[in-house]
């Protein structure tokens, strides 16, 4: 028997990819949030939609700088991601509470995380729906990713405390006719 859902618990069910870490740095002061709610919009150049709210520290410092890295971790750091999430970076430094290692970046002044197997650095593309949606359209400038992760687990949010880790790199191949 099906039950109904509140609509409050959709985005549960949709959640697009892996959980990541957008760093941002303004007056070089880095910070660092969690974020879930991200998705691709075109490949190249490659655009990532995110939704960040605007209650967030990393909300005002992307709007002012208008460039962040997003940081892909892997299921070994999961209690640094929800710690990470769990504290704000007004008042917190969150790569040194949470012992993470800022590294420069080559492309835009946010730092990338040296503890995430993959980083993008990225600069807004377009921020016209920021203001009604708090939905910015990201460009990813500059990628970088560790030779030596290979099909790293990674992590997924069902929200309210849940996630998901993913386990098994699968490839099909498809003959076209």
């Amino acid at each position: 028997m099906i039950k109904s859902l509140p609509l409050s618990e959709v985005y549960r069910l949709l959640e697009p990819g892996p959980v990541v870490l957008v760093a941002t740095a303004d007056k070089n002061k880095n910070n660092v949030m969690t974020m879930s709610w991200h998705t691709m919009m075109e490949f190249e150049p490659p655009l990532i939609g995110c939704v960040i709210s605007g209650r967030n520290h990393t909300f005002d410092t992307l709007l002012k700088t208008k460039e962040c890295v997003i940081g892909i971790p892997t299921a070994k750091m999961i209690d640094k991601v929800v710690k990470i999430g769990n504290c704000s970076g007004r008042d917190t430094d969150k790569f040194k509470k949470i012992g993470l290692t800022p590294l420069p970046a080559s492309r835009v002044k946010a730092p990338l995380v040296k503890e995430c197997y993959a980083n993008i650095e990225c600069k807004i593309s377009d921020a016209n729906l920021v203001g009604k949606y708090n939905f910015f359209i990201l460009k990813a400038v500059k990628a970088w990713i560790d030779p030596k992760a290979k099909n790293p687990k990674i992590i997924h949010h069902g929200g309210k405390g849940n996630f998901t880790i993913s386990d098994k790199a699968v490839k099909i191949a498809s003959k076209m006719k």
